[in-house]
């Protein structure tokens, strides 16, 4: 990540919301084409529909399930394929790899600097990602206090989402 990229502020959690989904495809899509102009990196056709597929539900897929949806669109059926586009959508930011699901999903926040948290529900595995600045500066001050410098966190947290809790009580 550059360091021009903007911080970002306490936004609302992004998945479990109600939203405009149409929108916010095509203005992740418009944001991610526009950065890799900018950064001169290339957006090829492979990885672009990686992240389309991605962006089509706020659920966090396995590559393989990546694979199977790329070879359908006409794309290539090796493994390497959609792990290379994967590789270069988290390295730059533009995906997240969800560790406790060993899956993937499309960042909320293309661009912007931020350290996210994600909530992952346990009964339809929707993913809503969220800041975790507070989570992070209690670490931070952990970090600080043993002499530990912090390279890279992921906070998840497993529950049911809104929908989910709502049917429990029906």
């Amino acid at each position: 990540m550059t360091s021009d990229r903007l911080p970002v502020a306490d936004t609302p959690t992004v998945g479990f919301d109600a939203h405009d989904h149409s929108h916010c495809v095509a203005d992740t899509l418009a944001s991610v084409e526009a950065q890799c102009a900018a950064e001169g990196l290339r957006l090829t056709p492979v990885r672009r529909k990686v992240l389309e597929i991605l962006l089509q539900e706020h659920k966090a897929l396995g590559a393989y399930t990546v694979l199977d949806l790329l070879r359908d669109a006409g794309f290539g059926s090796q493994p390497p394929v959609a792990y290379r586009a994967l590789d270069f959508l988290v390295k730059h930011g533009f995906v997240h790899k969800i560790e406790r699901l060993n899956a993937f999903i499309a960042c909320v926040h293309p661009g912007e600097i931020h350290a996210p948290a994600f909530m992952i529900c346990r009964k339809c595995d929707l993913v809503a990602e969220a800041s975790s600045s507070a989570a992070n500066s209690a670490l931070d001050a952990a970090a600080t206090a043993s002499g530990f410098q912090i390279e890279r966190t992921v906070v998840e947290a497993e529950g049911l989402c809104p929908a989910c809790v709502d049917k429990a009580d029906a």
